[in-house]
């Protein structure tokens, strides 16, 4: 590890001007046109590298990328293994590791926000969400090769154009690339300022609340009416009531619309709702009763349609195991590393929820994601590289 961290430090400089190429080269995620671009952009880094890359295309979204980094050939201690049904290690093997292009500014953001390195900060539009991510993968193959090491195992990189947007056209691919895989390593942001990995995310979901009521003039007739919005109050009160934050239960109403003008009394009203949730097993019991939600006013009407759920991270044997695998690797630099929970989703959630040992936040060590302030910090570059490294040459 202290020979890995060595070199990637040699090689900061080309990490900043790869970093720098990539944030210019702008990819929000609902212009498959700009996705793609940037998308061929890192094709053509990791073909550069001998990878060999698949892309995946899309009609409406942006291309994925399927990067493939073959194995070690040979037996003995050096072969590679994969697990059975049982958990036995047998020949094969693969590490899948899961990233985005996408990000969520729009086109001419880096005008208003260029890329600029200062105070030892590189600043700009997703460079820690997570272009920041993509340059450490890249940096992490060349540290190896400049190494003399190659990983033991098939080495399979994700690159997915939809992740800011739910995952829709990725997440099947995702999935069946993880049920062939042993572990997934997420480099999506690492948690805080310290660089801590997310072993642990809560579920995400959503669901959209309609109160349809009758409208009446507000001044004459008002009781001739059936009031929407105060409908919509009294059940966003009860939704309140289903919060549990010590079971890692949120449910929040975050953006309301309702009425047509001032003078009448609204006759339909809707609402966004946030679910977050920390067990796969709480899933189906708050579905269940934001369906039994009924109306209060007599003769309100109330719809709730659900959105499909990405399913939390939970923090499994197998989680554990890969954190204490990486807690060690740095400890060979000479480096603490510490793990975190979260309430934000990534597509480490699917293949978390699969059973397949998923570690999150081994990208960019920064802060200030989907804003203004988005940075990463520059000399924390070299040793989540040097871990990346570690990590896919030794599982």
């Amino acid at each position: 590890m202290r020979d890995l961290l060595r070199i990637a430090r040699e090689r900061e400089r080309a990490m900043i001007q790869l970093l720098a190429r990539f944030v210019r080269c702008e990819s929000p995620s609902y212009d498959k046109a700009a996705v793609d671009r940037f998308g061929a952009m890192v094709t053509g880094e990791w073909k550069r590298r001998g990878a060999s890359v698949k892309v995946l295309a899309q009609r409406l979204r942006g291309n994925h990328l399927r990067v493939e980094l073959p194995p070690l050939m040979g037996r003995g201690a050096g072969a590679v293994k994969k697990r059975d049904a049982r958990g036995s290690l047998r020949d094969g093997g693969q590490i899948l590791v899961l990233g985005h292009l996408d990000t969520v500014y729009p086109l001419g953001t880096i005008a208003r926000m260029p890329f600029r390195v200062q105070g030892g900060q590189a600043w700009g539009p997703g460079t820690f969400d997570m272009k920041g991510g993509l340059v450490l993968a890249l940096s992490a193959a060349d540290v190896l090769h400049a190494a003399g090491g190659r990983p033991r195992k098939r080495i399979v990189f994700m690159w997915t154009s939809d992740e800011e947007i739910g995952s829709k056209t990725s997440r099947r691919l995702i999935e069946n690339e993880a049920r062939s895989s042993d572990a997934v390593l997420v480099l999506e942001p690492a948690f805080g300022r310290d660089g801590r990995l997310k072993t642990q995310r809560k579920g995400v979901g959503g669901a959209e609340l309609i109160v349809t009521g009758k409208s009446a003039h507000a001044g004459i007739e008002p009781e001739k009416g059936v009031n929407a919005v105060h409908e919509m109050a009294l059940q966003i009160a009860r939704l309140m009531k289903m919060n549990e934050p010590r079971r890692g239960i949120t449910v929040q109403a975050t953006v309301m619309e309702g009425g047509t003008a001032s003078n009448v009394v609204p006759a339909h009203a809707r609402a966004s709702i946030d679910i977050r949730f920390a067990k796969l097993a709480d899933a189906a019991g708050i579905e269940r009763r934001l369906r039994s939600l009924r109306p209060i006013l007599k003769g309100a009407r109330v719809e709730v349609r659900m959105a499909p759920l990405r399913p939390p991270l939970e923090r499994t044997a197998g989680v554990r195991g890969l954190f204490s695998q990486a807690q060690g690797l740095m400890r060979e630099t000479g480096f603490a590393l510490d793990e975190a929970a979260t309430g934000g989703g990534s597509d480490g959630n699917f293949t978390g929820a699969l059973g397949v040992p998923t570690l999150d936040g081994l990208g960019a060590v920064g802060d200030g994601a989907h804003s203004l302030r988005e940075h990463v910090v520059v000399r924390e570059l070299p040793v989540r590289a040097a871990l990346i490294a570690g990590l896919i040459a030794s599982l």
